[in-house]
Formats: C-alpha cells, structure tokens, sequence
C-alpha cells in the first residue's frame, strides 16, 4: 500500500495497529492483504495506510465506533487474529482514536 488515504471532512475514527512479528512470517502477507480488501467491502470503511520495516504500523479509518466494533467482530477477522496470535505476531497493540482535525500537502497539486 503506497498511498495516503484520501479521509473525508473530520470527524471520524482511526485504528492505529502496531505489530513485531515473529521470525516466521509465512503466509502473513497473504493474510494481510486478504483482510485488508475485506475491511474495503465493510460499511464505514474509511481508507488505510500502512508500513513494515522492523515494527509494523497500520492505520485504517472508519466513519463510527460502530463500524469498527462490528469489523473487530467479522468472522473471517476474528479467525485472522487468532492466527495472527498463534503464528505470526510476537506483540502488538491496538489504539483507537477520534480524528478531530486533519490537513494536508501535496507538492504535485
């Protein structure tokens, strides 16, 4: 993913994911893309970012709490994360915050 999310006119919500995996990282780039076009076709999916070089930190952003508790409970997440405990992540940790303001630049606009 090499794009900055085009977020609409605040407020909305953000789930900041930041992850160490384990040595072993067979199959964890499948998985990630696979739940990542997932969260896309769920209601209130706002866009994602999302970057890996040692610690691994995704953003992804959702119009309600609601969107993002009804996208923790998705069944094919929720059996994602299981995997993500059993084989892939040596530690991670989930913030949740509420996007008051945002701007941006764009040298080529």
């Amino acid at each position: 993913m090499t794009n900055i999310a085009n977020t609409p006119t605040p407020p909305y919500y953000s789930v900041i994911f930041t992850s160490i995996l384990k040595p072993d990282e067979t199959g964890y780039e499948e998985m990630a893309d696979t739940m990542l076009s997932l969260a896309k076709a769920q209601p209130g999916f706002l866009g994602a970012e999302s970057v890996r070089e040692g610690i691994g930190i995704t953003v992804s952003y959702w119009d309600s709490l609601e969107s993002i508790h009804l996208w923790k409970k998705n069944t094919s997440h929720l059996k994602a994360q299981e995997l993500g405990k059993t084989l892939w992540y040596q530690q991670y940790r989930v913030r949740i915050a509420k996007v008051e303001r945002d701007y941006s630049f764009d040298a080529e606009e």
